[in-house]
């Protein structure tokens, strides 16, 4: 009777596949959410499109140094914003005059103008204000896990939100039309 050596190459296939369904149960359980935070924080579709795809491909490169599995929208919101600092890294701006450019129809398809005026309002926040209220707004997270995911501290993330919250509120509050001061 000859004993032969259990071939590893046998485990080689049964990994791959163990892979790829952890991969695909991933990408079936964080996409929407994150798609949704990469809008917020792009502001546009395709160009939100193209970075969560890249992030998705980043995240199937490294998919084994995940190893705790609740820690998952984190470390995708980290690989998203990264990829996302790249995309300027990269970017080559060219120039031209803007007398002989066509400016594009920036009609929203949304009908709520409430809706369409806060959307407004939050894009035009300065970056450190806007960041951490997208991830409590959108994602959920406590400032606690603001605070980790940005690498600041918790207070400071929470006096940003207070102050956030603050500044839409008095550019909303000022489109609103006084009331009781016209006569007639």
């Amino acid at each position: 009777m000859i004993f032969r050596k259990k071939s590893s190459v046998s485990s080689v296939p049964n990994d791959m596949m163990k892979k790829q369904q952890r991969y695909e149960t991933l990408v079936r359980a964080m996409h929407s959410d994150i798609f949704r935070y990469a809008y917020w924080l792009i502001g546009d579709k395709t160009i939100a499109e193209d970075v969560v795809q890249e992030t998705f491909l980043r995240a199937w490169k490294s998919l084994d140094s995940l190893k705790d599995e609740k820690a998952a929208k984190s470390w995708l919101i980290t690989i998203l914003r990264r990829e996302n600092a790249r995309r300027f890294e990269r970017k080559q701006l060219e120039t031209v005059d803007m007398a002989t450019v066509p400016l594009p129809d920036d009609t929203s398809h949304e009908t709520n103008l409430e809706t369409q005026q806060l959307r407004f309002h939050i894009t035009q926040l300065a970056p450190e204000y806007r960041e951490p209220l997208m991830l409590q707004v959108l994602m959920g997270y406590s400032g606690d896990e603001i605070a980790q995911q940005l690498g600041l501290n918790k207070n400071t993330v929470m006096t940003r939100l207070f102050r956030a919250r603050n500044q839409l509120k008095e550019k909303l509050d000022a489109e609103q039309p006084k009331r009781g001061f016209q006569n007639g």
